[in-house]
């Protein structure tokens, strides 16, 4: 099995199981059984921003400090889908070359192939993976679709919001959703004319929320990622956050909450896919969509109906099975 060299932290062992991760392989199952009992270990962080904001760059100069701490460390990006492959616009050679030879980073590009959220499908299992490897950091880094991008914190221990000034994210303080997810915001290319008055802004946010005694209140790092300057101090931080995770009972919190998102989409997966494969054999979908062309009967009731039939298939399946 692949998942017996994973756990070796062999890299190209890793790198065809994350493959058959995102084809959808039918011997995901079994691979993932063998390592998931090893999983659990890894400090995931998300990185998270608008397009063009410097996240490769920041994921870049985090692993430099990283490695320096003699942490190993995993990549996952997800990036947008080729309308013609489907696979990632961008790969593991264009990020982060300098790295490629370093036996304790693994760099790994996904396509996000429609997902919104900015996570692809197959990065939670891709975590899994670099997880049982060994990896003590790994840093998912989504593809960067501004406010649409809050999934990333069920997946994540800990989230990081990058802004910077000049790019319309001083409009983006005032807004819910991608700002209410940061445990950490970075405000990259810190050398920019506005920029000190961007942190200002998110530190007056904060002010206006109410934190609980003991409560981790976000930090705002200022931070020059293509220079590598204030990273340390961005690194640090994350650190900080995941002591106050384990400190607090956060961590475990934060982890079930994810296994149980993940059991509802595994679920959600499984079903769906049961349903168009019963269709597909039925060889009735055309039927069902000219009914409801022809205003025969509505998509609602159409639904119950399937249902019905695939409730009565599982049931034989099952009393098969007994």
């Amino acid at each position: 099995m692949l998942a017996d060299k994973v756990l070796e932290g062999d890299i190209q062992a890793s790198a065809r199981l994350i493959t058959l991760i995102a084809d959808e392989s039918p011997r995901l199952t079994a691979e993932l059984d063998r390592i998931y009992p090893y999983t659990g270990k890894a400090h995931i962080i998300g990185i998270t921003g608008s397009p063009g904001i410097g996240k490769s760059t920041s994921v870049n100069a985090l692993i430099e400090v990283f490695r320096s701490m003699k942490m190993k460390v995993g990549v996952i990006a997800v990036d947008p889908t080729s309308p013609f492959t489907g696979g990632a616009l961008l790969g593991d050679r264009i990020r982060m070359q300098q790295h490629s030879l370093d036996k304790g980073v693994f760099i790994r590009s996904l396509a996000s192939r429609g997902w919104q959220g900015g996570l692809a499908k197959a990065a939670i299992n891709a975590i899994h993976v670099m997880d049982a490897m060994g990896m003590n950091i790994i840093l998912v880094e989504t593809v960067g679709v501004g406010q649409c991008e809050v999934d990333v914190a069920r997946f994540v221990d800990t989230s990081i919001v990058i802004l910077s000034p000049g790019t319309g994210d001083e409009i983006q303080v005032a807004k819910a959703g991608i700002m209410e997810i940061a445990d950490i915001f970075e405000i990259n290319k810190a050398d920019k004319p506005g920029a000190k008055n961007l942190a200002i802004e998110v530190e007056g946010m904060l002010e206006m929320k109410n934190f609980a005694p003991g409560e981790w209140k976000p930090s705002v790092v200022l931070v020059e990622a293509i220079n590598g300057k204030g990273i340390k101090e961005l690194a640090d931080q994350i650190l900080k956050h995941h002591e106050y995770l384990i400190s607090s009972g956060g961590l475990d919190k934060r982890r079930k909450e994810r296994a149980k998102q993940e059991l509802i989409g595994a679920i959600e997966d499984s079903v769906r896919d049961h349903f168009y494969a019963m269709i597909e054999q039925d060889q009735n979908l055309d039927e069902l969509v000219d009914n409801f062309v022809k205003r025969k009967a509505n998509p609602r009731s159409t639904a119950l109906k399937v249902i019905g039939q695939f409730t009565k298939q599982f049931d034989k399946a099952q009393d098969s099975a007994a």
